[in-house]
C-alpha cells in the first residue's frame, strides 16, 4: 500500500461525520486513535462466527479463537522485532503493563532502602505513580531527569543520576505533551555500565514510528492498542524472555498455572504466567488487524507523513500572535503531538470554541501534571496528528484559534 492520505481516510468511517454542522476535524489521536474498517470488520467477524475461549477448549470455536489470538501475538512480536512471540504479554493497556513490571519486576529486583529508580519530569502519570508506590513499599528512592526549556530531556547529570544504586530506569520514548522523541542510547549505555534495567513507555512511539526493541537495547516496553488504530482494553508488555521468566506472577487464577495442589502451585512460563483469566480475545485480534494495516502502509511512511504535518502545524501556529507552543520548535526529534497555550484564555474555553467549529482537541494536564508544572501552566490545549491527518485540518485548527482570539479579544 502506497501512502495516500485520501485513500487512507476512506478506510475510517468516523471521518465522514459532522460535528456541530462542520466536517469532523479529529486532532486527538494521542488520546485515542480512530479505527479503520479493516479492524472493525475483523472484530465483528470474530464475534459473529468464531467466538470461543482460548487455550482451554478442544472444540472448533475454541481452536479458531486460540489460533487468531496467538496469531495476533505473533504479528505484534514481528511489528516490534521481538525475539519470540513469547516475549509479548497482553495487558489491558500501557498502564497495566507498567504496573506489571513495577510489581513483578520490583519483586524480582528485591529492592531495599538505598536502591534507586529513575524516571523523568516528562512522564505520563502511569510512568510515575507505579514507581512511587514501589518506592513506598520497599524504601527505595525515586529520582528523575529534568526537562530543558525547549522540551528535551536534560541528560547533563546522567552519570550522577544513573549510578551504582540505580536498579531500573523507566522513561517515555515519546512525550504525550511535548511530542519529544527521546534518543535513549546514552541512557541505555549508562544503565548497562551500572547494571540497571531499562523500561520505555512507548505508548506514543509504537503507533507512530518504527520501533525495534532489539535495536533499542532496552529490557521492557509498554504500549496500547487504542492509540494505534486498535480497540480499547488491549495493551502490550514486551520484555526480554529471560527477565519475564524470572519474574513472579502479577495476577493469579486460571491459565497462568502449570499445576495446582492444595499444598502449592507452580506457574506457567511467560507469557501465560502474566495472562490470568479470560483475556480480551476480540480486542487482541483487532490489534493484530491494526498491526496488519500499519505494516502494509509502512511505519517509515507514517512517521514521514506526521513529520510533514507537524512541520506545517509548527509554522502555522508559530506565526499566530499570543500562541505559545510547548516542546521542540522543529520537527526534528519530535512526533505529531503539539501542545500550546493561548494567552489569556483557559484551555477549556479554547477546546469548547474549537469543538463548536468541529475541531476535536484535548485540553487539560494530559495525565502529566509535572510536565505542565515544569512550564508554569496548569493545563494546555493539545492537537495530535496521525496517518489520516491533512494540512486542511491544520488550517481548520488555525481558523478555530482565530475564532478563539475574536471571542476573547
Amino acid at each position: 500500500m502506497t501512502f495516500d492520505v485520501a485513500r487512507i481516510r476512506a478506510d475510517f468511517p468516523i471521518l465522514d461525520r459532522e460535528i456541530n454542522g462542520h466536517p469532523l476535524v479529529y486532532l486527538d489521536s494521542a488520546n485515542t486513535s480512530q479505527k479503520p474498517r479493516q479492524v472493525l470488520e475483523i472484530m465483528r467477524q470474530h464475534n459473529e462466527r468464531h467466538n470461543g475461549n482460548v487455550s482451554r477448549s478442544v472444540h472448533t470455536l475454541g481452536t479458531e479463537a486460540t489460533s487468531a489470538y496467538e496469531g495476533a501475538r505473533a504479528k505484534i512480536a514481528s511489528f516490534v522485532n521481538a525475539a519470540t512471540p513469547d516475549e509479548i504479554v497482553f495487558t489491558k493497556n500501557s498502564t497495566e503493563a507498567i504496573n506489571l513490571v513495577a510489581y513483578a519486576g520490583g519483586q524480582h529486583l528485591n529492592l531495599k532502602p538505598g536502591d534507586e529508580i529513575v524516571v523523568s519530569e516528562m512522564e505520563h502519570h502511569s510512568n510515575i505513580v507505579p514507581w512511587q508506590l514501589l518506592c513506598e513499599r520497599t524504601g527505595a528512592t525515586l529520582r528523575w531527569f529534568g526537562v530543558t526549556d525547549d522540551g528535551r530531556l536534560d541528560e547533563s547529570n546522567l552519570d550522577d543520576l544513573v549510578n551504582e544504586r540505580t536498579k531500573l530506569v523507566s522513561i517515555v520514548h515519546m512525550s504525550n505533551v511535548l511530542g519529544t522523541i527521546n534518543d535513549v542510547s546514552r541512557i541505555v549505555a549508562r544503565a548497562r555500565q551500572v547494571g540497571a534495567l531499562v523500561m520505555l513507555d512507548c505508548s506514543q512511539s509504537v503507533p507512530h514510528l518504527p520501533v525495534d526493541v532489539r535495536a533499542l537495547g532496552v529490557d521492557f516496553i509498554a504500549f496500547t492498542g487504542h492509540k494505534m488504530l486498535g480497540p480499547t482494553g488491549i495493551g502490550v508488555l514486551w520484555g526480554k524472555y529471560e527477565l519475564l521468566a524470572a519474574m513472579p506472577p502479577f495476577l493469579a487464577g486460571g491459565s497462568m498455572i502449570e499445576t495446582v495442589t492444595m499444598q502449592g502451585t507452580t506457574y506457567a512460563p511467560p507469557p501465560a504466567r502474566f495472562e490470568a483469566g479470560t483475556p480480551p480475545i476480540a480486542e487482541a485480534i483487532g490489534l493484530g488487524a491494526a498491526v496488519d494495516y500499519l505494516t502494509a502502509i509502512g511505519m517509515e511512511n507514517v512517521h514521514q507523513h506526521e513529520q510533514d504535518i507537524t512541520a506545517y502545524a509548527l509554522k502555522a501556529l508559530g506565526d499566530m500572535p499570543g500562541v505559545r507552543i510547548f516542546g521542540p520548535s522543529t520537527p526534528d526529534g519530535r512526533g505529531g503531538t503539539l501542545s500550546f497555550a493561548v494567552d489569556g484564555v483557559h484551555p477549556h474555553d479554547v477546546g469548547q470554541i474549537l469543538d463548536a467549529q468541529g475541531v476535536e482537541v484535548r485540553v487539560g494536564h494530559h495525565c502529566a501534571k509535572p510536565t505542565c508544572a515544569r512550564f508554569g501552566v496548569p493545563a494546555t490545549t493539545r492537537a495530535s496528528f496521525y496517518l489520516y491527518t491533512t494540512q486542511d485540518e491544520v488550517d481548520a485548527l488555525v481558523q478555530g484559534l482565530d475564532q478563539v482570539r475574536k471571542v476573547f479579544g
